[in-house]
């Protein structure tokens, strides 16, 4: 500032006193002085360039404007070193409580204690900065940096001295660990436990549930016969199954299966008086042929007998609401088969499915025809009435047994499948009765 101010006052002594160095010039008018300012040191004997010479308002003007653009621009430099000496207050009183925070009493020592500090503090150093502006903004951003960089290194000591209060040493990390991994082995521990726990109780619940509903089914089962007036019987084969209407649900059941057949005799007692037809008093189906053994008579046709889908009429007659005694023989040499009523036999042929054996694992159907095994039923070719004494053999019969059976002079269970309560289970309605075979038809005689 001090430099400008000089400059500043030697260019208007000149233009004002004329007591710098000049040069004359000659115009057209006369001789006259004009005040020029020259750099120091230089040769006043040199002509001044033509540009130079102005008129006496130009060179008035010229300088006023040279004068205001001086004038702006010490201002401006005044407000730049005021800026810059708030901040460097404000650095210096960061600076301080860092300093006294992170260091406590050594920082008193290294700058000669807390009274030592405040006085540089509050001491106004801005007379001892150089002069020239430029410098004093060098000085200031030197200055500045100084600043920043012991802030960097105190930050960076605080962090390093809070890591360090913070660690742990190694045997205590360890202790941690270990204590770690013994509370996670009591915890999978308890878990396991509780685990065994609730199967034990799954276990026990489903038992308990199981002997319930087994406990529930059989009680079920004995209010069902005590309703339908079926008590129990006074022999295993003294029962009929009853199918009252045709439908395609009324049904019975074998539980037990045939084995692989090369000859059958199966007898029956029947009573209906269902027309048109009595029905499908029994069929046998196995995967891939549902008509392996059916007896039926359907509509206006009679009493016919299939053996694998092979057809041979039987001159039989039941219609009569009457008890018969029905007995049919196969064998499967020439096909040949025997059919009889009430001991008697009444027609035989030969060629119905010859050396075919009869498939084993099928299903025995009581009253329903299968087209299906096992199911889907036709309702107008199910059978409408009452049967017992389902037997059947693997041989043929000779005649004189099947007379016995027929006029109750001996019973004969059959060796494959027996008429026994507990191998007979009936579905939609049909129903099992207390039956005594020979006592109730000699009394519809």
């Amino acid at each position: 500032l001090a430099g400008m101010l000089a400059f500043l006052a030697g260019i208007l002594c000149f233009v004002v006193l004329g007591g710098g160095r000049a040069t004359r010039a000659q115009d057209t008018t006369g001789t006259r002085f004009v005040c020029t300012s020259i750099p120091v040191g230089a040769d006043p004997s040199c002509p001044l360039p033509p540009a130079a010479v102005h008129s006496p308002g130009a060179q008035e003007e010229e300088l006023k404007s040279t004068v205001m653009q001086l004038r702006e621009t010490i201002l401006q430099q005044k407000e730049t070193i005021g800026s810059q000496r708030d901040t460097i207050k404000e650095l210096t009183g960061k600076l301080s409580r860092c300093e006294a925070a992170a260091q406590g009493p050594r920082l008193d020592s290294r700058l000669g204690g807390q009274g030592a500090w405040r006085k540089d503090f509050n001491k106004n150093t801005m007379g001892d900065l150089p002069r020239d502006p430029a410098e004093t903004i060098d000085h200031l951003g030197k200055t500045v940096q100084s600043l920043k960089d012991r802030l960097e290194s105190l930050e960076q000591q605080q962090m390093r001295v809070n890591v360090s209060g913070a660690s742990f040493p190694n045997e205590l990390r360890d202790l941690l660990q270990r204590r770690l991994g013994d509370l996670e082995n009591q915890l999978l521990s308890k878990v396991a436990e509780l685990e065994d726990e609730k199967s034990l109780l799954y276990n026990e619940t489903a038992a308990h549930r199981q002997r319930t509903e087994s406990t529930l089914k059989s009680l079920i089962g004995r209010i069902d016969e005590l309703e339908k007036g079926n008590s129990r019987f006074k022999s295993p084969e003294a029962f009929k199954v009853s199918l009252p209407l045709r439908t395609n649900y009324l049904y019975g059941r074998i539980k037990k299966s045939l084995p692989e057949l090369y000859a059958f005799t199966v007898c029956m007692w029947l009573k209906s008086s269902a027309s048109p037809g009595v029905g499908t008093p029994f069929s046998y189906g196995v995967p891939g042929q549902a008509n392996e053994i059916v007896l039926i008579e359907w509509g206006n046709n009679p009493i016919e007998l299939l053996i694998n889908d092979k057809v041979a009429q039987l001159p039989l007659s039941v219609s009569d609401g009457r008890w018969h005694h029905i007995c049919i023989t196969w064998t499967t040499r020439d096909g040949l088969w025997e059919a009889y009523q009430d001991g008697e036999m009444l027609g035989s042929g030969e060629n119905l499915a010859p050396w075919h054996p009869i498939k084993p694992g099928g299903v025995i159907i009581l009253g329903q025809e299968q087209d299906t095994v096992g199911g889907r039923f036709d309702a107008t070719q199910a059978f409408v009435g009452e049967l017992s004494q389902f037997n059947m053999w693997d041989r043929v019969l000779r005649p004189l047994d099947i007379v016995s059976m027929a006029n109750c002079s001996s019973y004969m269970p059959g060796n494959i499948i027996p008429w026994v309560d507990n191998i007979v289970e009936v579905f939609g309605g049909a129903t099992k009765w207390a039956l005594e075979m020979c006592e109730d038809r000699l009394f519809d005689s």
